[in-house]
């Protein structure tokens, strides 16, 4: 028997729910376990006053979501601190005026974990859940986070996918391999803008370069950049 639309994004959001405090719990990477509770002692000298959450970033968004963005990791003085992913820094800052440009979202700002923000349509997670040393995660981290993503991806079925930079990229084929949906990420080529159609029954996935200050502040990355893929994004899951 079909489960009720309502009671149906209910139990999504339970589950979702489940694997949020998971990832709060999780202490599997000791390298990053040492690095983000050593930054959440330090602090920047800006944030000075925070308490910082020094704890795994969980993914957070709409329950019902067609669209599911990836992105690498916390940001050590941004997710780190703040608690939710692309949310203090000027990462968040660049992503989340997009996003509400686009409909994704019911603001442009991301400051801290209760300002406000909600998703519409959408999910935001990490392929690595803790804040790693030098924004450069190892093999061995992704892997341990890969569980989480792949349950993530189980309980929403998004349509679409899209992944912020290669890492995200590389980090959501693994998991279509892993599961023998794909032979090899060889035929999938990272660029900002590209499209995969990898199969009927699986999400299209969608590429944009990382919103990095590196690629935002030296004009690598713009603002109309990001408006042309989520557009075509946007028509994806219209049709």
């Amino acid at each position: 028997m079909p489960v009720p639309h309502g009671r149906r994004e209910v139990s999504d959001a339970g589950a979702l729910q489940v694997i949020q405090e998971e990832v709060v719990e999780c202490r599997k990477c000791p390298r990053l376990v040492k690095y983000r509770e050593k930054v959440a002692r330090e602090k920047r000298r800006a944030f000075r006053e925070w308490e910082y959450w020094g704890k795994p970033v969980p993914g957070f968004g709409d329950p019902r979501a067609k669209l599911f963005i990836l992105g690498l990791a916390p940001a050590a003085h941004g997710g780190n601190r703040t608690g939710r992913v692309f949310t203090g820094d000027r990462s968040g800052d660049f992503l989340f005026e997009a996003l509400h440009k686009a409909g994704f979202a019911n603001q442009a700002t991301s400051v801290r974990r209760d300002d406000g923000l909600q998703l519409k349509g959408a999910y935001i997670a990490a392929a690595v859940r803790c804040a790693p040393p030098e924004n450069k995660p190892l093999p061995s981290e992704i892997l341990h986070c890969r569980g989480y993503l792949e349950r993530e991806l189980e309980i929403l079925r998004p349509r679409a996918v899209l992944a912020l930079g290669r890492i995200a990229w590389d980090a959501y084929l693994e998991v279509l391999k892993q599961q023998g949906q794909i032979a090899s990420r060889a035929g999938f080529v990272f660029s900002h803008g590209a499209e995969c159609a990898i199969a009927e029954d699986l999400p299209r996935l969608f590429g944009v370069y990382h919103p990095s200050q590196q690629n935002t502040q030296t004009g690598r990355l713009t603002q109309a950049m990001y408006a042309r893929v989520l557009g075509r994004i946007r028509r994806y899951l219209a049709e």
